[in-house]
């Protein structure tokens, strides 16, 4: 009898969502994807650690990825291997995440000689569902995925080639999200028709962010023109309450000459009207399509069959011109220091400007000045 035939562990438990095995997904999109993200820095701008983990059932692989940028350096860790069944073991190679504590607590641990570690997630808050994320390319939903969020703080130990480093829950934080759905994963499909139209440009937001008293969750995702294609904001407090904070407006700084965003303001509304501003200065980032396998990585892909028990390391120097060009046409994780209404927080500016933006002033794939 083969494994579809099979029932397994989880059918034991009243959480099935269609009637299949909780072996299969109901969805038969080979793009369907199962995904954990986190990320972790000490408020200095010296350290930006970003990883996460994937499953993609009807690719049959899992795989995780980690990746810390130190001064100049990045240094990336991949491990990959067959995903064989539905569990709830999240583990791949040397990489594994610890559920301690659903939406609250969880235990991190990377194995590889040129970066390892083993960390404990606390949420400072509770998680955030986002709205529901959809991004077409023509007449086609690439990205179809549901995800939540939340902030919070780490402690453990770190170590990036050789040099130990000591994780401080007093100082370090970040943010971390689930989601799963559709988006594009594995080998590329076939271009067809979007080959010869391709979308004009991507332009995204996505602000993460940790106050003593409250967590901001901000998300704008538009289209070439500037029509908003997905909006989120949302302000919650120590006591569970979620706040819609309307309709986030931003003013984003340019490095003059490039499409790196240096600070940012954030418009937003409370529910009784009253303006909230949000100030953000970028400290300090991560590419992740470099090394980190999102969209544009030239050495490696989320859910891209490599073999049985694979792993690859890579170290990165964001000052070579080869890496500096690769830049613009991926999404990069900035370190945020933020002020909101005279309160400081720290978190996360996610930011993706490719092509063509005419709010922003940027008219093509090519130019890199407003």
């Amino acid at each position: 009898m083969g494994q579809e035939m099979k029932p397994i562990d989880l059918d034991e438990y009243p959480v099935h969502q269609a009637p299949l095995s909780m072996a299969r997904v109901a969805s038969t999109d080979r793009n369907f994807y199962d995904r954990c993200y986190f990320n972790a820095h000490d408020r200095t701008g010296d350290v930006f650690l970003v990883t996460g983990l994937g499953v993609y059932p009807n690719l049959g692989v899992v795989d995780a990825f980690a990746t810390v940028r130190t001064g100049d350096t990045q240094v990336a860790v991949r491990f990959s291997d067959a995903h064989d069944g539905a569990s709830t073991k999240t583990e791949v190679g040397g990489y594994r995440v610890e559920v301690i504590k659903p939406l609250q607590t969880l235990r991190l641990v990377c194995e590889h000689e040129d970066l390892s570690f083993d960390m404990t997630w606390e949420g400072a808050f509770d998680s955030v569902l986002e709205e529901h994320h959809t991004l077409m390319s023509g007449p086609r939903a690439i990205l179809d995925a549901t995800r939540f969020a939340q902030v919070g703080s780490w402690s453990g130990t770190m170590s990036v080639r050789g040099t130990d480093i000591a994780v401080d829950p007093a100082v370090w934080t970040g943010s971390r999200d689930r989601s799963w759905g559709i988006r594009p994963v594995g080998e590329p499909d076939p271009a067809g028709r979007m080959g010869d139209e391709p979308p004009g440009g991507h332009w995204w937001t996505y602000v993460p962010l940790r106050f003593d008293e409250f967590a901001l969750m901000i998300i704008v995702q538009e289209s070439p023109d500037g029509y908003r294609t997905l909006s989120h904001a949302t302000r919650t407090f120590p006591d569970g309450r979620v706040e819609q904070l309307g309709w986030p407006r931003t003013e984003i700084t340019y490095r003059p000459g490039t499409r790196h965003p240096e600070s940012a303001r954030i418009h937003l509304t409370t529910p009784t009207g009253e303006p909230l501003v949000v100030d953000v200065d970028t400290i300090g980032f991560v590419a992740l399509n470099v090394g980190a396998g999102y969209g544009g990585d030239s050495d490696w892909t989320h859910g891209e069959w490599r073999g049985r028990n694979w792993s690859s390391s890579s170290v990165y120097d964001l000052t070579d011109p080869a890496i500096v060009a690769k830049l613009p046409y991926g999404t990069i994780d900035h370190i945020a220091r933020a002020t909101c209404n005279g309160a400081q927080g720290w978190g996360m500016f996610e930011h993706a400007v490719m092509g063509r933006h005419d709010p922003s002033g940027f008219v093509g794939w090519l130019d890199m000045a407003k």
